[in-house]
């Protein structure tokens, strides 16, 4: 199933009541969904673009761009997400391939989120990842990485959240892989590389593992599942 919208800002028109928010961003059918915290921690409050402004968002976006999530090209954006010189930041300071990107907090805290909080935005989240429906999770940091493993896969009691032991490492998911992704802002040497590496590997596969059941149902067309 193909969302009809071709709009890369704030896609399914998310308005949470609070006064300042970053919405999600990206391709509406994307096969690849990166999870953020809040815009407090992970950017995004001056651009309106999740992980940008930020002085580790050069390094991040790039490490996408390197394993095709996000287009790179020499007419593109900037690594920190904005414009190129002439160029209209409004438009689509980065331009994703088959990827969204979003928070489980949308809206800008005053301070830590509390648990109320993330409560409240959960309806929001929730709503564009079921959506989006992507294949792949990519979690960014322990907080994002908790919530996905807690909700949407059956690992959470098994799997401890060390963080530079999961990073770019894939775990099944229900129905979703997910390859959590070390917080960009605790990244060491080679971690860039390693999220790098694992996304190249990750795409050269059927990441998608889907199966045709169509000759199950009535007609021609396919019918797949995962």
């Amino acid at each position: 199933m193909q969302n009809v919208t071709d709009r890369t800002r704030n896609p399914f028109g998310m308005r949470p009541d609070c006064g300042s928010f970053v919405p999600g961003y990206g391709d509406a059918n994307a096969d690849f969904h990166v999870v953020g915290d809040h815009p407090g921690v992970h950017g995004g409050v001056a651009t309106g673009v999740p992980f940008t402004g930020e002085p580790w968002s050069p390094a991040f976006l790039s490490a996408l761009t390197e394993g095709g999530l996000i287009a790179g090209d020499a007419e593109g954006p900037a690594p920190d997400g904005t414009a190129p010189e002439g160029g209209d930041a409004e438009s689509e300071p980065v331009r994703t391939e088959r990827t969204y990107l979003s928070y489980l907090h949308m809206c800008v805290p005053d301070g830590e989120p509390t648990a109320a909080s993330y409560d409240d935005m959960e309806r929001f989240f929730d709503a564009e990842l079921r959506a989006i429906a992507a294949h792949v999770l990519l979690p960014v940091g322990a907080k994002a990485t908790e919530h996905v493993l807690e909700q949407y896969t059956a690992r959470a009691w098994k799997t401890e959240v060390d963080m530079a032991a999961l990073h770019g490492e894939e775990l099944l998911g229900s129905g979703w892989l997910v390859l959590p992704i070390r917080d960009p802002a605790e990244w060491e040497a080679g971690d860039a590389d390693r999220l790098v590496d694992a996304l190249l590997e990750l795409r050269s596969t059927d990441f998608r593992r889907e199966s045709d059941l169509g000759r199950f149902v009535a007609g021609s067309d396919p019918y797949l599942v995962r």
